[in-house]
């Protein structure tokens, strides 16, 4: 009787082999950096440009005449909060090196766009004598922690933001090349023992097997869209004091067309910690992630995957042995809705603090509406703390009284009205950049976003629902970027000018919508959202948000995509 043959082992992914050879992640970096023949980086050292916060990419305008490379690089801003000195640096570098703007990341970052090679050394550089960083802003590492962005109305959101901070520097990789290359502008010796035989203490060699995203929230708000990270946090208050938080993990958006076995996924509330346990708990979930995540499918690699084929019941007695102590039980909660605050409101110590709605996240100035400009000026005069939303917009804090009207006046001279900055639905719309940077997009995004939502609008208008909100996002790719798998109406590139439509996400973010066609053409969206704007306007019930009525009405009568 003859053995059953042994499983054949699956070999480890390009990026598996890459970490395992260099650890540092320094890769040939510098010498190409300091090369002037040289006009791009290989593919190999693209992937550890992404653990520098750095994406090479090309102009896909200009393909027709040849690749023209381009660099976008993405900051480390825990909870999304700069000083006013630190802004200006961001504006002073994106003008000097990159395209004249900055980009609002739904991670609550600033991306610059636009760097060509001569500028990218010196860019960085700057960054880091200003005492901002890049590292860890991409590649398979911990993201750029999120926090809720409104300003403390009490002393939780300065504790939580204080958290995220706590949280983004424990699991901060501690290779010296970053340091080495864009600070000190040198190649890191490769061979030198302390390199060659590094080992992240907490990463370890390979590091993990793909990125990492944390977030922390207080209800009822879900601005951070808390369920869609690996690992999140939900602040539970008990007489006005952070007693400590339900500990949720395994979300994530990121799928592809045409592979079922790639999902967006909502994650699971596995219980609840103490603030003290907060940091030892994010390094146990991420070592978790570490150790049980696919190396040899990237697309499979996700911690999300851990959770929905080996449960949450799984993760916590995982969790709870490599802790020594076990979880108390999640506490109740509740989420009522997600978005951001726009105009002006009064902080906890009595200061203002002014929401600005920023479309599809570019501070730019263009046709007389001059953000970038006012911004600038705003900070020089008033010296306010900033904060980036996760919804792409930004909040200028920590005004006194005494200036609320000045601050206006600079706004209103630079064509940027305080009071209706834009329609309901149009402030609760996203969208990521994709074309003509993005090398995966696959679709326009922002681009296209600001002319549907106008006829979006006028449909709208149209059905009787003139000033309705409805969560529209817009992604160029099903990487899901600016998280079009929560939204009421979800857009998603399938191909040049055709998207998948999804449906019935909900106001607080908490249920993923679902396909309801796969391929709508551009032209014809408008006409396929008529019928059911029209009867959503006849058939809702009371205050009934569209994607509620979804649910309800289109769910229960349409069980699969149509072509």
């Amino acid at each position: 009787m003859s053995e059953t043959a042994p499983a054949a082992v699956k070999k480890p992914s390009r990026n598996e082999e890459l970490k395992t050879a260099i650890p540092t992640l320094a890769g040939n970096l510098a010498a190409t950096l300091n090369d002037p023949a040289a006009l791009c980086f290989s593919a190999d050292d693209e992937q550890f440009m992404k653990f520098h916060g750095i994406y090479q990419q090309d102009d896909r305008d200009l393909r027709k005449a040849g690749k023209h490379y381009i660099w976008m690089i993405r900051g480390r801003i825990p909870g999304g909060v700069l000083s006013s000195k630190q802004y200006l640096v961001y504006d002073r570098l994106a003008t000097t090196f990159g395209n004249q703007t900055l980009r609002i990341t739904s991670r609550q970052s600033f991306q610059f766009h636009g760097v060509v090679k001569s500028g990218l050394g010196p860019l960085m550089k700057q960054l880091n004598e200003a005492m901002m960083d890049t590292l860890a802003a991409c590649g398979d590492v911990n993201r750029n922690v999120m926090a809720p962005p409104a300003p403390a109305r009490n002393g939780l959101q300065a504790d939580v933001l204080a958290d995220a901070h706590r949280i983004s520097l424990a699991l901060m990789p501690k290779t010296k090349a970053y340091h080495s290359i864009w600070v000190e502008g040198v190649q890191l010796d490769l061979d030198a023992p302390e390199n060659k035989d590094f080992v992240d203490p907490l990463y370890g060699q390979t590091y993990l097997p793909r990125k990492f995203k944390a977030a922390l929230a207080i209800q009822p708000v879900n601005d951070v869209d808390i369920f869609t990270n690996c690992l999140g946090y939900i602040a539970i208050e008990e007489d006005g004091k952070l007693t400590g938080y339900n500990l949720t993990v395994g979300g994530g958006l990121g799928r592809s067309h045409g592979n079922e076995e790639t999902y967006p996924r909502i994650a699971d509330v596995i219980g609840f910690l103490t603030p003290d346990q907060l940091i030892e708990i994010s390094q146990n979930v991420l070592k978790i992630h570490r150790d049980f995540g696919d190396r040899t499918n990237r697309k499979h690699a996700r911690l999300k995957y851990v959770l929905e084929e080996k449960g949450a019941a799984w993760f916590r007695q995982e969790l709870e042995t490599r802790l020594g102590y076990r979880l108390a039980d999640a506490k109740p909660y509740r989420f009522e809705k997600q978005g951001d605050h726009f105009g002006w409101d009064t902080a906890a110590d009595g200061t203002r603090f002014l929401g600005l709605y920023v479309e599809a996240g570019r501070v730019k100035d263009k046709d007389g509406y001059r953000l970038k400009a006012a911004l600038v000026a705003i900070a020089q005069r008033f010296g306010p703390e900033f904060r980036l939303t996760p919804s792409q917009n930004i909040i200028i804090a920590h005004i006194a009284a005494a200036d609320q009207a000045a601050v206006t006046q600079v706004l209103a001279d630079h064509g940027i009205p305080v009071a209706g900055q834009a329609t309901a639905i149009r402030r609760a719309s996203m969208a990521c950049p994709s074309m003509p940077t993005c090398g995966l997009g696959l679709a326009e995004s922002e681009r296209y976003l600001p002319t549907l939502m106008t006829h979006i609008e006028g449909l709208l208008a149209e059905v009787g629902l003139a000033d309705e909100e409805i969560i529209i996002r817009m992604t160029g790719c099903p990487n899901g970027c600016a998280r079009p798998y929560m939204a009421e109406i979800g857009l998603v590139g399938k191909g040049p000018g055709r998207y998948q439509l999804y449906l019935g996400g909900n106001e607080a973010c908490t249920r993923l919508n679902r396909l309801y066609k796969d391929v709508v053409k551009d032209p014809e969206l408008v006409d396929e959202l008529r019928p059911l704007l029209t009867r959503y306007a006849k058939e809702r019930v009371g205050g009934e948000r569209f994607g509620d009525w979804v649910a309800r009405a289109v769910w229960t009568t349409t069980t699969a995509a149509t072509n």
